[in-house]
């Protein structure tokens, strides 16, 4: 394509996949020699914080300041890689993992509230679902496209299993029965959508091209030693409850909290004279 805002477009998504692939290297498990296994330090979980907010505003950039400049009927050509919709999802995409990273450390951390940790987990969910809302202009018939799709799938319900994990828990601190009904119905749906993260993931790695499934940690790893082990026991706990005529179907409403991740600032360097001329000897 001979435009060159195309050419600004493209390595900006460059740009942005160097960052993703720079963060996939810091979250591979190392050894310290410490005694302990390989894992991904606090450090790399942090710094990763930073690398997906620096890819999700070089494709905010693409998005604001470059797909204006290229006329419609060319931006109807572009790739589809380059796509308006996929351009948003792959910067929703860099922002729901940097909200992951967030809520592993929290869970790390003794300091952290419940309620700082539902809300992480609340706003991950609804990264991920303005992911889902952008990316239908990918092919999904074979290759990277399915594979992509079933990455945020994956991601989504994880989100979702561990959002109503810590809505139940708070909501089992109330005094009245009707909370703690409640309660158990977030556990139970925390439960659920565990369950089909992890037949997601398993699709996922099992679609070509084939990869292999990684060692959990951070908020996967809790949520996987936590989940089963607490919703059977709030409802031994609650047993009293838990029965056909008093339990709530229906998982409560998850709190709708306002996003608190950007993209970091990023703006085109100024055009050099050179640019609107037709070569570089004028």
């Amino acid at each position: 394509m001979a435009d060159a805002w195309y050419e600004v477009l493209s390595v900006l998504h460059l740009m942005a996949m160097v960052c993703l692939l720079q963060a996939n290297s810091l979250l591979l498990p190392r050894a310290y020699g410490d005694g302990y296994g390989p894992r991904v330090s606090e450090e790399s979980r942090r710094a990763t914080v930073d690398v997906f907010l620096k890819a999700s505003g070089y494709l905010d950039c693409a998005i604001r300041q470059v797909l204006p400049q290229i006329p419609s009927e060319l931006r109807r050509q572009l790739p589809v890689d380059l796509a308006e919709g996929n351009l948003k999802a792959l910067s929703m995409q860099a922002l729901g993992q940097g909200v992951d990273m967030q809520l592993g450390l929290a869970i790390d951390s003794p300091k952290a509230t419940l309620a700082v940790k539902r809300r992480l987990a609340c706003e991950m969910v609804k990264y991920w679902h303005q992911v889902q809302e952008s990316i239908p202009e990918l092919p999904v018939s074979e290759g990277w496209g399915k594979k992509h799709l079933l990455f945020v799938k994956w991601k989504y319900v994880e989100a979702k299993s561990a959002a109503y994990y810590f809505h139940g828990l708070i909501l089992d601190e109330g005094n009245s029965e009707k909370s703690h009904g409640m309660a158990i119905a977030a556990l139970e749906a925390s439960e659920e959508f565990l369950k089909e993260s992890k037949r997601a993931s398993a699709a996922f790695h099992a679609t070509p091209p084939t990869s292999r499934s990684p060692t959990p940690f951070g908020t996967a790893k809790y949520l996987f030693d936590k989940i089963p082990k607490e919703a059977s026991s709030k409802v031994r706990i609650n047993q009293d409850l838990y029965t056909p005529e008093r339990v709530i179907g229906a998982p409560p409403p998850l709190p709708d909290f306002s996003l608190a991740l950007t993209p970091e600032d990023y703006d085109l360097p100024p055009l050099d004279p050179l640019w609107n001329k037709e070569d570089g000897h004028q």
